[in-house]
């Protein structure tokens, strides 16, 4: 019996979007904080979708690691919540869409140091402060969760590229002094945006970080069992959908209509609930 994800077969489609889609050329730039993905082929390019029901169809560069950057806080939102039994994180961060960049300043201060969301820059520091309560090495900790997750031993930490990254954070820095200072961020800055670059810093293939987010199309239940409830596995999909793409969200939602989080490292993960991760 057929499902409808294979029908049409899904490793012909997927090799179709990799020829169709691969740049011929190269366009826009890379952060200059981030020099390190400056470096990266401009036509790299792959495509990974791991089913729920436990098959994986890839095409392209998908096995080829590349920086997850800020897909990574999905994932930190996901830890954050299995141990968040009294609902504290969500009187730190708010789920409201931004309207205003990833990184913005202005709108923090004027909040009183309550970020809108867990996935623009701020709500990111103030989820990996969370972490910190119970390791000071964060990054490592969600490193872990993600070869578990993945069922690969592949993910690395990229220390020279985190060590690159974080001598060009003073943004972050600014950001987590901001939150530091309205009582909203408990270890020092310096710890929060060192554990928080090395986190965006992970290195994953796109077939690796699909099976690592599959637990988000299956109602919570990952690779070696439950990750979260049914309830936060969805809820953590509607911050996706609307704020997983900053102030480009609604713009996503209405062109696709699916949960997705972006990464200035080139990535996209999009979550079709009940059906494939992306």
């Amino acid at each position: 019996m057929t499902t409808a994800l294979e029908a049409p077969p899904l490793r012909p489609l997927l090799d179709d979007l990799v020829c169709s889609h691969r740049p011929e050329r190269e366009t826009g730039s890379v952060p200059a904080n981030i020099p390190f993905l400056s470096e990266v082929p401009f036509d790299r390019f792959g495509i990974a979708v791991a089913t729920t029901s436990g098959e994986v169809f890839s095409s392209g560069d998908a096995h080829v690691p590349f920086s997850i950057q800020s897909i990574s806080k999905v994932f930190t939102l996901a830890m954050a919540l299995q141990r968040d039994t009294t609902g504290t994180l969500w009187s730190r961060v708010l789920r409201e869409p931004s309207g205003t960049a990833f990184n913005s300043l202005v709108q923090l201060e004027a909040e009183h140091g309550i970020p809108r969301n867990p996935f623009i820059n701020a709500g990111a520091l103030v989820v990996t402060d969370h972490l910190m309560e119970e390791t000071s090495d964060a990054a490592t900790w969600l490193l872990r969760f993600l070869t578990a997750e993945a069922g690969s031993s592949g993910p690395f930490i990229d220390e020279a590229a985190a060590a690159s990254e974080l001598s060009g954070s003073s943004r972050n820095l600014a950001l987590a002094h901001f939150l530091k200072d309205f009582g909203n961020l408990r270890p020092t800055a310096e710890s929060v945006v060192e554990n928080y670059v090395r986190q965006c810093s992970i290195m994953m293939t796109c077939a690796e970080l699909a099976k690592a987010a599959l637990f988000l199309a299956r109602e919570g239940r990952g690779t070696l069992g439950p990750v979260l409830t049914p309830s936060d596995a969805k809820r953590i999909g509607s911050i996706m959908l609307t704020c997983g793409m900053y102030d480009a969200a609604g713009e996503f939602a209405y062109r696709v209509g699916l949960p997705g989080k972006s990464g200035v490292g080139g990535g996209i993960l999009v979550i079709v609930p009940g059906k494939c991760a992306i």
